[in-house]
Order: C-alpha cells, then sequence, then structure tokens
C-alpha cells in the first residue's frame, strides 16, 4: 500500500496523522453499491465508524444513506448533502432536543429501542404537527460470536426491544396517532466474520416479521443492520469486502413479501480499510526481557487496541526490509500501562524517527479520538 513516494511524502509532514486512499475507499464503494443493487438492497452508512468529512463527502457521493446514532450525526449528513429523506437515527437514549431536531428535518425513520422511547415520540411528534415513521430495534438473541464489547443482540446488551416487550409495543403503536411502524430493526454486534451469524439473523427476522403481519403491521422495511467485519491481519490481501457473499445471504435466506426492503447499516466494511494511523518513532528502548519503540502516537489517536484489545498491523514502512527482525512491544507516548498498540511484534530493527503504519484504522479510530493528556487532535491527510 505505501510506495516509496508516499513513505518520503510522509517523511516530510509532522506526525502522527491519518492517512486516507480515498481511491481505495471509492472502490470499496463501488463494490458495495454494485452487490447490493443486484437484490434491490438499501445501504445506509453507519456516521459512527467515521465521520471524516472527506470520506462522507465520497459516501453520500455514491449515493448511500446515512445511519446515525446522535443529533450531531444526524446535523453531520445533512451539512454533507446526505438526503434527510434517506436518514434513518438509532440509539438507546435518544434525548428530547435530539429527536425534535431530527423531526424538524423530517428523516426517513427513527429506530426505536425501548417501548417508552415510543411514547416520547409519539407526543414530541404530535407537538410538531408531525407523523414520525418508526422502526422497532428487536433484540434477536443471536450470538455474533465476536469479541464481548462489540456485541449488541444478546439480552443482556443494553440495545433494542427485547422480544418478551412486543406486545407492549403494539399497545403504544394503536394508541399513538403521531408514529407509524414501518419496519422492523436488528443489529447483532461488529466485526462478524462467520457468516453464519447473519444466517441466524434471517432466520429470526423471517418469525417477528410473520408475527407482526398475524397482528395488522404488514411491514415495508426489513432492516438487519451492520456488523460485517473486515481482515485486520491481511490489509493488503483482502483490502475489499466479499460484499457479493454477504448479500447473498440474505437474499437466500431472509423471507420477504412483495414490495418489502431490505436495509442495511454498513460502516467498518466500507471504512476500515482505507485508513491508516502514521506514527514516528521517538524512542526505541532495548531490555533483557522488553524491546519497546515508543511512537508519538497513542491510545488518544487510536482507541481501539486499550479499549478492545483490538489487533491491529504494525508496519515499519521506512525501514530496510533486510535489516534483522526484532521483536518489540509497539506503544505510545500516553500516562496510561494500556497505551500499548501490540506486544511482541516482529519487525526490521527499527531507529528513531522511521515511519509505522497501523493499518486498518478507518473505522473507529479518528472518530474516538480524544484530547487526554492536552494532546492536539490527530490530523488527516488523503490521497
Amino acid at each position: 500500500m505505501f510506495n516509496r513516494d508516499i513513505v518520503a511524502r510522509f517523511k516530510k509532514l509532522e506526525t502522527p496523522f491519518y492517512y486516507y486512499d480515498l481511491n481505495l475507499l471509492d472502490q470499496t464503494l463501488m463494490a458495495c453499491k454494485l452487490a447490493s443493487e443486484k437484490f434491490s438492497f438499501h445501504v445506509h452508512y453507519a456516521l459512527k465508524a467515521n465521520f471524516n468529512d472527506e470520506v462522507l463527502k465520497a459516501i453520500q457521493k455514491s449515493g448511500f444513506g446515512a445511519d446515525c446514532v446522535s443529533g450531531n450525526e444526524v446535523k453531520k449528513a445533512i451539512e454533507i448533502g446526505f438526503d434527510p429523506g434517506n436518514i434513518v437515527f438509532a440509539g438507546v437514549g435518544k434525548s428530547d432536543k435530539e429527536i425534535n431536531e431530527a423531526l424538524r428535518n423530517n428523516i426517513y425513520c427513527f429506530n426505536v429501542e425501548s417501548v417508552q422511547e415510543l411514547g416520547v415520540i409519539n407526543e414530541l411528534a404530535l407537538k410538531q404537527s408531525k407523523l414520525a415513521k418508526v422502526a422497532i430495534r428487536i433484540n434477536p438473541n443471536v450470538d455474533a460470536h465476536t469479541h464481548q464489547y462489540i456485541t449488541t443482540g444478546l439480552e443482556e446488551n443494553k440495545f433494542g426491544v427485547n422480544q418478551w416487550e412486543l406486545p407492549a409495543c403494539v399497545d403504544e403503536l394503536k394508541r399513538s396517532s403521531n408514529i407509524k411502524l414501518i419496519g422492523i430493526h436488528f443489529h447483532v454486534g461488529s466485526q462478524i466474520t462467520n457468516l453464519d451469524v447473519f444466517k441466524s439473523l434471517c432466520l429470526k427476522v423471517n418469525e417477528l416479521n410473520t408475527w407482526f403481519l398475524e397482528r395488522g403491521f404488514d411491514l415495508k422495511v426489513l432492516n438487519v443492520g451492520g456488523g460485517l467485519g473486515v481482515d485486520y491481519q491481511h490489509p493488503d490481501e483482502n483490502s475489499i469486502n466479499d460484499f457479493p457473499g454477504f448479500f447473498e445471504i440474505y437474499d437466500k435466506f431472509l423471507e420477504r413479501r412483495t414490495g418489502q426492503e431490505v436495509h442495511f447499516e454498513l460502516g467498518r466494511a466500507l471504512v476500515a480499510q482505507c485508513g491508516s494511523l502514521v506514527s514516528r518513532i521517538l524512542y526505541v528502548k532495548n531490555g533483557i526481557k522488553k524491546n519497546f519503540l515508543v511512537l508519538d502516537a497513542g491510545m488518544t489517536e487510536l482507541m481501539r487496541p486499550a479499549l478492545y484489545q483490538a489487533y491491529h498491523k504494525i508496519e515499519n514502512i521506512s525501514a530496510d526490509v533486510a535489516n534483522p527482525k526484532v521483536s518489540y512491544d509497539v506503544v505510545g507516548p500516553i500516562c496510561e500501562s494500556t497505551d500499548c498498540f501490540g506486544k511482541e511484534i516482529e519487525l526490521p530493527e527499527s531507529k528513531r524517527g522511521d515511519i509505522i503504519a497501523i493499518r486498518t484504522a478507518g473505522a473507529y479510530g479518528e472518530v474516538m479520538a480524544s484530547g487526554y493528556n492536552l494532546r492536539e487532535r490527530v490530523k488527516s491527510i488523503y490521497s
């Protein structure tokens, strides 16, 4: 991914920074678009994965909708140019202020996560003389077989409405004049690489789609969320996901009635591989038991390893590949023991000033950056 010219360019720049390969992003978006359109599926991009302006502009230009989980994400999507009629608003804790702003902007749909929220949206929509379209996010109790911190579809998770609460939802809908149920919504987790999980989800959606029909709700939308994982180990070999294989599972196992739309909310799968965190080695600390590379980037720039014990491929892109291999713990400058990007990483013998690239950082990287230790906000560059 990093040729000699790019490395020479990086050496002249102040680090750390996020580097975005917009050409790879465009290729990924096109691959997803072609694969989804084959089945007339609708894709909304999950802004929480990355809301960098240049990244968002490319996604909006490709014709995808927007999946938002905060009022400011709704605002950002509209500012970038996403059609409000193609914006969905999810989130387990929407404030009145956020709901009111979304209503004023006439967004497509609220993905509702509790019985109480149905009543709140109805009340606020009544005050604005609006009819709010809603989809109920249902907890399908499907195990995503992923990290416990990014599993969202089990009954012990805070997200969504549990299935035993659905009769109460129906009662609330029947007495609410300013909300209209248009669909059901699901999201079982993130970084899912076992595609059988999505097959299991389809079977649960089929069951609940029938449950609502039997109670007089002929749903327009089946929103199956996202969660498709990426290859963190081999970012160059598998830079674009197998979108055809992913969508084919839903085409094969999801039962749709005539006119029903299938919606997806993909984030990581669209943007992860196009981004890298680029840093410079400040110090090399060689010891008896451990060798450390201390970078000028830390957990304030990329939180995932500290938060999820997440793996990112780490490369010294300026070292001579002929150098002997040395095992390093690659760490940052933050005053926390968890500020570590990787342990026992085999790299060419490295020195102060070498350029390090931390790969597959286009999702949940820049968006989670913080100012802890009064760190400056990380910059971005593009190609």
